[in-house]
């Protein structure tokens, strides 16, 4: 279930904005050409920048997540239904459906309503949410865990793993003491930059109370976005407990978990009066992590975090039992954790493999977040899905990288300080029993196991992107979505449930919604490329183009502004669960269970600071689907498990890209046997 990322704003938003304020919303992650930070720089070392707006200035006044109306869900969710359903199984959802709304669905719904509006201090999607994550019982690795790489330092000589590890941690600190003191530029999406990324304006903002700011700044078409997940970037785990694990978030944690070889390490980032400590310490005391010549542990406690949460929940009680608690207690506590590899990355996929779940060793997954650097200086994130969506993960991501790259705090001439590092770092040492070290052996076997059975595969389309596709008034995420129907159907020969995460960050402790891209539209559409070449004429194709592009406009859309209707229809599902009552005919239904088994799980991602991300599949017969689409080019990294074959699909991809940009240019589509 790794939910992972959306980048939807551009072509969201400007079509939010003619509507009325009831109705308005920001959408997902934002593209960076309208992210634009300009509050001051720090002249100093501690803060990124100094905010002349309160980072949580409009936390209080963001819009409430709407509930939809019954009615609405009903209908969106049979029109997702249309295109996976033969006639005599369709005709007999809709009837289940129509028999939920009319009966306890109501019932649900009403009640749904009434505790939402108790709880106006958050989303009525919120803790249902945490609870499917955290109740899981899956490894967080491959299932939950998702990666996103950095692009490399443009000066090439800062791609050395100990400087750019070194800035990397030192960017870390700095972002998370301006986000601490309150001084992080707000997440705000401006539709009209010219008037609300100002000056001027936040001069005048920052006055305004924080229980009516969003309104101020709505006036002047800017949507500020949730940061209710920032506070779980640092110093936070996720703790294994049976049943369902616990968030955990400390406060007092000045220090870094570092992971070499299997081998933990800690030592102070921040000093006794919060300051970052000397960039040249920190470099001196990575170095000599780097230098140690302790060898790998033969049982590398790290990897009991990537098994399955009640085997991982009753080793670590066994782990506390055996004298583990303060060692485990300072890897919970860290600000995060740092892995420093030793392999030399070959290509993008062996980057993505890396990235997503390594050798199972040098990682700890249950940490908020980890930064990688493997011995040729690349980096990436692999964060815990659990506490947040992405949104504050990738603007941590981007002002790393930003700041890293274009104010590093050390070089290749920097002199690491004269320090005793060996008294400074503290590699952490654990007790094992014999039940601990078979479990450690179990849990290895286990990560292998699942690991070896994942194919990832990579495809870039170079004949066309976004750009050409906005002159011919299309959406960008339309086409490559409707590529993505169209490969799947050459290649198997049928329309599968799709999935296509949508920040919904726009209200108050909003998650995500779900947008369906397998539509009745892309279905005619696909069709008519893939089993009818030659029966439609270019101006036919053009056509059914135009309608995909429309629909699935108005479907992200509408999932941008909590519209859509899975997480109406989960909420409704976990509330009948709490309150002991049978499974209601509509979850019962093969048909519920098929739209939820999402055999294409996708997410798009675009950012200066990101070189590729990517997740598994969330079915073992499906494919993840991590896109980008760019001015000239659209990139896809795929992954797949054994019943899959991901080199085909993305050839069916490459083939149905070729053919869509082909019709756009006017000229006829060729048959082909790919």
């Amino acid at each position: 279930m790794a939910y992972f990322l959306s980048t939807h704003l551009n072509s969201t938003l400007w079509k939010l904005k003619p509507l009325a304020l009831k109705t308005t919303s920001a959408g997902p992650l934002l593209i960076a050409n309208q992210r634009k930070y300009s509050s001051k720089d720090d002249a100093g070392s501690e803060y990124l920048h100094r905010s002349v707006v309160p980072t949580m200035h409009y936390q209080k006044s963001l819009p409430r997540l709407p509930v939809p109306k019954l009615e609405d869900t009903i209908r969106r969710y049979l029109a997702a239904q249309r295109p996976l359903l033969n006639d005599e199984h369709y005709s007999n959802t809709e009837k289940v459906a129509h028999d939920f709304h009319n009966g306890i669905g109501k019932q649900l719904h009403e009640e749904l309503v009434a505790q939402d509006k108790r709880n106006k201090h958050t989303s009525y999607i919120s803790a249902p949410w945490f609870d499917m994550y955290l109740c899981a019982r899956e490894s967080v690795v491959l299932n939950f865990n998702p990666f996103m790489s950095f692009n490399p330092d443009p000066k090439p000589e800062y791609n050395d793993q100990l400087i750019r590890a070194t800035n990397m941690v030192c960017s870390a600190v700095r972002f998370m003491k301006t986000l601490r003191d309150g001084l992080l530029e707000p997440e705000v999406f401006h539709l009209n930059p010219a008037k609300s990324n100002t000056d001027s304006f936040k001069r005048f903002i920052r006055w305004v109370p924080s229980s009516i700011s969003w309104f101020g700044a709505y006036m002047v078409n800017a949507y500020p976005l949730d940061m209710s997940q920032y506070f779980r970037l640092f110093n936070s785990t996720r703790i294994p407990k049976p049943k369902r694990d616990e968030l955990f978030t400390g406060q007092k944690g000045n220090h870094l978990l570092v992971m070499k070889k299997g081998n933990m390490y800690v030592f102070d980032v921040v000093d006794r009066d919060g300051n970052l400590v000397k960039p040249a310490e920190i470099l001196s005391h990575l170095k000599y992590i780097l230098a140690d010549s302790a060898l790998a542990p033969a049982f590398p406690v790290g990897v009991l975090t990537s098994e399955n949460r009640d085997v991982w929940a009753g080793l670590r009680e066994k782990l506390i039992e055996a004298g583990n608690r303060e060692a485990l207690g300072l890897v919970d506590n860290a600000l995060f954790c740092l892995c420093l590899d030793e392999e030399e990355m070959r290509d993008h996929i062996h980057i993505s493999h890396h990235m997503l779940h390594g050798d199972g060793c040098n990682r700890w997954y249950d940490k908020s977040f980890s930064m990688i650097l493997t011995k040729d200086g690349q980096a990436a994130i692999n964060f815990e899905h659990s506490w947040g969506d992405g949104v504050a993960v990738l603007r941590f991501q981007n002002e790393v990288y930003k700041d890293s790259t274009a104010k590093p705090l050390v070089g290749p001439k920097t002199q690491p300080a004269t320090i005793d590092s060996a008294s400074a770092v503290q590699r952490l040492e654990f007790n094992l029993n014999p039940e601990l070290e078979s479990g450690i052996v179990k849990a290895k076997d286990n990560f292998h196991a699942a690991v070896s059975k994942l194919t990832i595969n990579a495809m870039e389309f170079r004949k066309g992107g976004k750009e050409q596709l906005k002159k011919k008034k299309l959406s960008p995420d339309a086409i490559a979505q409707l590529a993505f129907q169209m490969g799947f159907l050459r290649q198997y020969g049928k329309t599968v449930a799709t999935y296509e995460s949508c920040s919904t960050a726009a209200f108050r402790h909003g998650r995500t919604e779900t947008i369906r891209p397998a539509s009745i539209h892309t279905q005619r559409c696909a069709q008519a490329f893939v089993q009818q070449p030659g029966q439609h004429s270019v101006e036919q194709l053009q056509g059914l183009l135009d309608a995909c592009s429309k629909y699935h406009s108005q479907l992200t859309k509408e999932a941008a502004m909590g519209q859509g209707f899975d997480r109406h229809l989960f909420a409704m599902r976990y509330l009948a669960n709490t309150k002991g009552m049978a499974v209601p005919s509509l979850y019962q239904d093969p048909a519920y269970a098929a739209i939820n088994h999402n055999i294409l799980s996708t997410s798009t991602l675009t950012s200066p600071a990101i070189n590729l991300g990517g997740f598994a599949p969330v079915v073992s017969d499906g494919f993840g689907v991590g896109y980008g689409i760019h001015d000239n080019w659209i990139g896809c990294n795929v992954s797949s498990y054994p019943s899959r074959n991901v080199h085909e699909f993305l050839q069916c991809v490459q083939k149905s890209l070729e053919d869509i940009f082909t019709v756009i240019d006017g000229k006829p589509i060729k048959s082909s046997s790919v």
